[in-house]
């Protein structure tokens, strides 16, 4: 059966789920326009946070750490002075996160307008993570395949990089590494997608948890508690 796609009349359906909404007396237009602010309030912000100088170098919670056992090869340079081409390359790593990043807000905002009717209940119904997790489910394939060349291009400039692929290589094989960690540049676009919802999902809950310091009264009617 096709699904329908989202129309103002759905999310007034799925408001009636909370108490708050109700109380709000929320129009067809107050349901649509609330819901669509949270989803791309909470996208966009973390776009602006992270696709930037440092978004991620600079921010512990999201900054790239070399993967798993390759920690141990960076040592093992570290210690034969080759420090400066370490941090060469997780700055590079970092760097294309920061790069990639901004190309997300096309594909986060066409995800808002291509909600279907379950979309919609799951969000206004679900946990305080609903809105990370239905961008997520929505774009990761589709940002996995954008964010792979930017990320590909910069960090290929960083000879050391190649150089870690080689390792990672015979680590995986010895199932030392994951799969997704064996390659550089697939674990930096995994890493640089985990960082965005992260941020995303930090926005959602602030959202949910103080509508009103928002300064949106749509919010606060679709989210109030």
């Amino acid at each position: 059966m096709r699904r329908r796609q989202f129309t103002p009349w759905v999310l007034t359906l799925a408001a009636v789920g909370s108490p708050g909404t109700r109380a709000a007396g929320l129009s067809e237009q107050d349901a649509a326009g609330g819901l669509r602010a949270a989803l791309e309030r909470g996208a966009l912000a973390a776009v602006a946070t992270l696709g930037r100088t440092d978004g991620f170098l600079g921010n512990p919670r999201v900054r790239i750490p070399l993967p798993g056992v390759l920690e141990d090869a960076a040592r093992l340079l570290k210690a034969t002075g080759q420090q400066k081409k370490v941090d060469e390359l997780v700055v590079a790593m970092n760097r294309a996160a920061e790069a990639a990043v901004p190309r997300a807000k096309a594909l986060l905002v066409q995800a808002v307008k291509s909600m279907s009717v379950e979309d919609a209940l799951q969000v206004v119904r679900g946990p305080d993570n609903a809105v990370t997790s239905f961008f997520e489910r929505k774009t990761r394939a589709p940002l996995t395949a954008q964010f792979l060349p930017i990320v590909t291009q910069a960090t290929e400039k960083v000879v050391l990089a190649n150089k870690f692929n080689a390792v990672a290589g015979k680590a995986a094989r010895l199932g030392l590494l994951k799969g997704e960690e064996a390659d550089i540049q697939h674990y930096v676009t995994g890493k640089s997608l985990d960082g965005l919802y992260l941020m995303i999902g930090d926005e959602e809950r602030r959202i949910r948890q103080d509508p009103v310091g928002t300064g949106s009264a749509i919010l606060r009617k679709v989210f109030g508690r």
